[in-house]
């Protein structure tokens, strides 16, 4: 009787390189995963030793390996896409605020000489809200008095004149808001006014490109005019 020569059940390095080649390339193709994973799997029963032969079990085993990579990955494409459509409709949507005003977090109030928007974001309302209007050093330029507010997004106006009745120069200025209920304070957040120029979509999510020359997300606009 001629002899049987032993050979292993796992395959050599010689073996390795055979099927996947001497380059290490790296491909996230599901398909080329299991084409891959046939061809050794195959070569390995070809190869194996008759009296020694691989067992159900073992090739149970990596069968189930296989399925659970191949099912990650599908898992991942399957996200991926999802995210990808989403990002898109979003876009879309944003896409229709262009041209639009919308009060958003800020202190900012800009005149030409004629006023201005501003708002404020009143978590409970307010009975009393004061708002200080301060230039670019710092002096105060207009206080106003709005008296009692009610809980949410307040827009709000200003008329472009100074506490002496005269008109302010045209520009930026800076607003402080003062909310109080019963003498206590209560909480209140300043709003910016100023219209949608562009959207932009990067890793960070979609941006609204403001007037202002500020950008803010979506989830940030309080009022849309």
């Amino acid at each position: 009787m001629a002899a049987v020569q032993s050979t292993s059940n796992s395959p050599t390095q010689a073996l390795l390189d055979s099927v996947n080649g001497q380059k290490n390339s790296t491909t996230n193709s599901i398909d080329n995963a299991q084409d891959r994973f046939m061809t050794l799997l195959v070569t390995q029963m070809k190869n194996q030793d008759p009296l020694n032969p691989m067992d159900n079990a073992q090739v149970t085993s990596q069968m189930a390996q296989l399925s659970t990579v191949t099912g990650i990955d599908k898992l991942n494409n399957t996200l991926e896409l999802l995210i990808g459509n989403v990002q898109a409709g979003q876009s879309y949507q944003a896409s229709s605020m262009i041209g639009h005003n919308v009060l958003s977090p800020g202190n900012e109030i800009i005149t030409s000489g004629e006023g201005g928007f501003f708002g404020a974001d009143l978590p409970i309302g307010a009975d009393k809200l004061t708002v200080t209007i301060k230039d670019a050093a710092g002096n105060v330029v207009r206080t106003l008095d709005l008296g009692k507010q009610t809980a949410g997004t307040a827009p709000l106006s200003w008329d472009g004149l100074t506490n002496d009745g005269s008109a302010a120069k045209s520009g930026s200025y800076q607003f402080e808001l003062a909310a109080t209920i019963a003498n206590n304070t209560a909480a209140a957040s300043g709003l910016s006014f100023a219209q949608v120029m562009s959207i932009s979509n990067n890793a960070n999510g979609i941006k609204l490109n403001l007037s202002n020359l500020t950008s803010v997300n979506t989830s940030d606009v309080r009022e849309i005019f």
